[in-house]
């Protein structure tokens, strides 16, 4: 089964307290979408788009000769609205969707390609989570009985039972491309943010009887958005962690 990856890095980042593109900040001399774009070549992605938007030229001229495609998001318009400009390259494309998030670096290659091979489960899409002791400010996971995922709910929307759920989406996925594109056509800006939101396609597929799988990532390090200043000094510590095969068993955060 084939795979193609969609790369999201329009965002401004206006925590970083910075001018520059979230994305191009530096993580050990590298910047955060550098190390995203290895991972998909690694987990077996020939084919990569990243989406860009904010100091779009600045990130584009960074990749340059680097045989990544990219379209610009004009109007930040949420997640969703992000993967869809994307719709007209993938209208012949027949295989799975890689989605990633630009700032989200640690994220390993085998955890990527455990992912796919999750989805080729007969899922039409499959989300990768985590479970955190703190989990305030994620999209939480609602199943059902069975355990069946049922929706993503962002924590700005949840109900004080869903925010008490520790099991949340890390903004990765794998979805069959035809059904990626149709749902997102679905998808309504009727939430907090008034943004598309991705997470939206979970419920439009439990709804329309499609097979909805997920796959918990053991290491919730490799899943850490970087969304401030601290944090990216947090990653470079989990990185040297990671490569040398300690802290295992710090507190999820």
């Amino acid at each position: 089964m084939k795979l193609s990856t969609i790369i999201l890095a329009a965002g401004q980042g206006k925590r970083m307290e910075s001018d520059l593109a979230k994305v191009l900040h530096l993580l050990h001399g590298k910047t955060l979408l550098s190390y995203v774009v290895a991972t998909a070549k690694a987990a077996g992605s020939p084919d990569i788009t990243a989406i860009v938007g904010h100091q779009a030229e600045a990130v584009i001229e960074a990749f340059r000769g680097q045989g990544l495609t990219f379209i610009k998001q004009g109007a930040l318009l949420g997640t969703g609205h992000a993967v869809l400009q994307a719709r007209e390259k993938f209208k012949h494309y027949t295989g799975v969707v890689l989605i990633l998030c630009g700032d989200v670096p640690l994220l390993q290659p085998a955890t990527v390609r455990s992912l796919f091979s999750h989805h080729s489960e007969n899922n039409e899409v499959t989300v990768l989570t985590t479970r955190l002791t703190h989990p305030a400010g994620y999209g939480r996971i609602i199943t059902g009985k069975e355990g069946q995922v049922l929706r993503i709910v962002e924590e700005r929307d949840a109900t004080e039972a869903e925010r008490e759920v520790s099991e949340i989406n890390t903004g990765i996925y794998c979805v069959n491309s035809k059904f990626l594109f149709e749902a997102l056509m679905m998808v309504k800006n009727n939430n907090a943010q008034q943004e598309y939101y991705l997470t939206d396609i979970i419920a439009i597929a439990h709804e329309h009887g499609y097979r909805v799988g997920r796959l918990i990532a053991a290491d919730h390090r490799e899943v850490m958005g970087i969304n401030t200043l601290p944090e990216l000094e947090l990653a470079h510590r989990y990185l040297q962690e990671i490569r040398s095969g300690t802290g295992a068993c710090d507190e999820a955060r």
